[in-house]
Formats: structure tokens, sequence, C-alpha cells
């Protein structure tokens, strides 16, 4: 195995974790350590890379190219939702160690996402993703419901949105509300899912193949509500956008048999949660494009 490369984080990850987080500091250790494990040998850190995450690529004993992800949290949960999906529809887990934050995994096309396709085509391909993704999480499963999750966003929601917002945030409240009221089903979601989570593959595999879950058990239209806005900056600059994205949820709801309200009503909520998020980091336009989408459904 060839010595550890200098690891320098790309700065999207310094950004969204904070310089002064002590995880970062750790993480040249946590590679070393990681390489030794599996005896690997580091080619290149991915840049721009994830917002909670470390992607190292590199090579088996054997030559055989993988991948090394150091996540800074929930590294558990992502290796029990890749090894319940076990490559159908995803990434293949080869390896974990959850206590470390770190996952061995097949070697994708980083460089090519849904995003590089047309839109049509990539909705296409993003609904065919997804479906293969909606399995039951298994018996003592160890990840969150989406009641759990959204309810810690609802006091950053309350606390960052702006007073002209209110309307818009006492209605995504309520639906969520009324939609965890009378849930239909608990299934295993991504939980992040959008186009740039879905990564060509090499031929024997199914083409498309996703990567980067945040796991969460509830409902379909929960997971199918961030795709809804893909590409929102684009759909902003459109003429008619408003009924567009109307359009938009229907057809989604529609091609996974998805019922049209919950998916309107999730979109709402994740759109405005989203957009909470966003004006707290200091990002108002894409804070404010959020709360405009949200709008318009």
């Amino acid at each position: 195995m060839a010595p550890a490369p200098h690891v320098e984080p790309p700065q999207r990850l310094v950004r969204a974790l904070g310089a002064g987080t002590p995880w970062l500091a750790e993480l040249p250790g946590l590679v070393r350590k990681s390489l030794a494990r599996w005896d690997l040998t580091a080619e290149r850190v991915i840049a721009p890379g994830g917002r909670v995450s470390l992607v190292v690529l590199v090579r088996r004993a054997d030559g055989a190219p993988a991948v090394l992800k150091l996540r800074a949290a929930g590294a558990e949960a992502e290796a029990a939702a890749l090894a319940r999906w076990d490559g159908h529809g995803a990434v293949r887990l080869l390896d974990a160690a959850p206590e470390t934050g770190a996952l061995l995994l097949e070697r994708l096309h980083a460089e090519v996402s849904l995003r590089s396709l047309p839109e049509a085509k990539a909705t296409l391909e993003a609904v065919s993703a997804l479906r293969r993704l909606w399995v039951p999480p298994g018996g003592g499963h160890p990840f969150t419901t989406v009641e759990r999750h959204t309810a810690r966003a609802v006091d950053g929601m309350r606390k960052h949105l702006p007073e002209e917002a209110r309307p818009l945030l006492e209605e995504a409240l309520a639906l969520r509300s009324a939609l965890l009221a009378d849930a239909p089903e608990d299934v295993l979601l991504h939980g992040d899912f959008r186009q740039g989570a879905v990564l060509s593959a090499d031929p024997g595999r199914a083409h498309w193949l996703v990567v980067g879950p945040d796991p969460l058990v509830g409902e379909r239209a929960y997971d199918l509500a961030r795709l809804v806005r893909d590409r929102l900056h684009d759909l902003v600059a459109t003429s008619g956008a408003p009924a567009l994205a109307r359009r938009r949820v229907a057809k989604l709801a529609d091609s996974l048999e998805v019922d049209r309200e919950r998916l309107r009503g999730w979109s709402v909520f994740r759109a405005v949660e989203s957009g909470a998020r966003q004006l707290a980091a200091g990002n108002r336009a894409d804070g404010e494009a959020l709360l405009e989408f949200a709008g318009w459904l």
C-alpha cells in the first residue's frame, strides 16, 4: 500500500461543517486508518464533494477501483440502507466501519450524474431509479422516521423565516401535521433523492445507480418531494414557472402512483424547510427561490 496522500478537505465540506469542526482535523488520521484497514491505495480526493463527507478514489489490493467515503455523521444508517438495497438500484457497499464513519463503496462515474441529461430524460431515469429503492426497511432497522426527522427542523423554520413568510410557514407546518396523521405506509426512503444523486455505472450494472442516502422510513411522497424542485433555478427563470411546477407534481405523482395532494403537501413542507436552512446559512437567493417555489404550489 502506498503512503496516504495529504488530505485537504474540499472547501464545500469546510464551509458546510465549519472550519473549526474537530472532525475535519481528524480526517487525515481517519483516512490513513481506513486505507490500512482495507489495504487500499489512494488516488485523489473528489471535489467539490459532499457537505457531510469526504470521498476518496482508491484502489484495492488487487487493483480494483473503489471509493472510500468518510462521513462526519450518519455512516451507520447509510451502511444499513446500502446493505438493505444490496446493489439493487444503488451503489454497492463493499465494506464498512461505521464506528469511524468509513464506507468502502464500488466506484461509479462521479462526473456523470442525471443532471448531465436533458430534463425530460433525466426525470424518466430518476423515477426508475427511485422506484427500486422503496422496499420494506426490515426488522430491527436503525433508520429514523420522517416524523422524527422533520420534527427537528420545526424550530429552525420558526426562527429563520422572515415575518412575511409566516403564512407560508404555518401552511407548511399544518400540512406536515395532516400528512403524518394518516401516513399510508412505511418504506425505506433515500431521504435526499435528487438527480445529482444518481450516477452512471460501468457495463454489467444498471446504467444509473443511486448514491448518498440519508435514509429514513416513511411514505414515498416524502422522498419524491425533493425531486419535484430539481433544477430549481432553471425553473425559476422559465416563463410560466408556477404552472410548470404544479404540472411536475401531477406528472411525478402519476408516474409513481403517489397521491398528488400528498406529494404537493410534502413538496411545500420540504421547500419551506430547505428555504429556512438556506436563509440561516446566509444563502439569501437560494432561500428566497425555495420559498417562492413553495408559494407556487
